[in-house]
């Protein structure tokens, strides 16, 4: 990742390393039978994406507020509200360990601010993570029990990351 890129470039290759990452998460972790959790839903595109690809998986969404396009709007049962700092642990006693992929894109666009938040709700996130599951997230995540994993083709370093239990 450059500081000299454009803004349109950083999008760009955040775009083809987030597809690149989950369509790897999906195949790698195709064979679990735990949920998907997307937290952040945003527009929808990544739940889209995931809701087209992942099979015999349910996946939840994690969201302060519903504001995504009409065609990626989870249903009501399949949608988590709040603020991940009260929703990921009450996730925990509901679900347990069980996830089997979580994708992660709650940062902005201060990246002082995103370090920050990924540092908090790394710990979070963790519990959550079955044996063999994946996590993908556009932020560096800090995690003791987690192991990075390199990126597949066509992801682009830094853009995006993925963590395996």
């Amino acid at each position: 990742m450059s500081d000299d890129q454009s803004r349109l470039d950083l999008f760009i290759d955040r775009m083809v390393s987030q597809r690149a990452c989950l369509d790897f998460a999906i195949a790698e972790t195709r064979g679990l039978a735990g949920p998907v959790f997307e937290l952040g839903l945003g527009n929808g595109r990544t739940y889209h994406h995931m809701v087209r690809y992942v099979k015999n998986r349910p996946v939840y969404v994690f969201e302060r507020a519903v504001a995504s396009h009409p065609d990626s709007t989870p249903p009501d049962e399949r949608v988590i509200l709040g603020d991940v700092r009260e929703t990921l642990p009450a996730a925990l006693d509901r679900f347990g360990a069980t996830a089997s992929l979580i994708h992660a894109d709650l940062g902005g666009h201060n990246r002082e601010k995103n370090d920050a938040f990924a540092r908090f709700v790394s710990p979070l996130i963790e519990p959550l993570l079955a044996e063999g599951g994946l996590m993908v997230s556009s932020d560096r995540m800090y995690f003791d029990t987690l192991t990075e994993l390199p990126l597949p083709p066509n992801a682009v370093e830094g853009r995006c990351f993925i963590y395996r239990r």
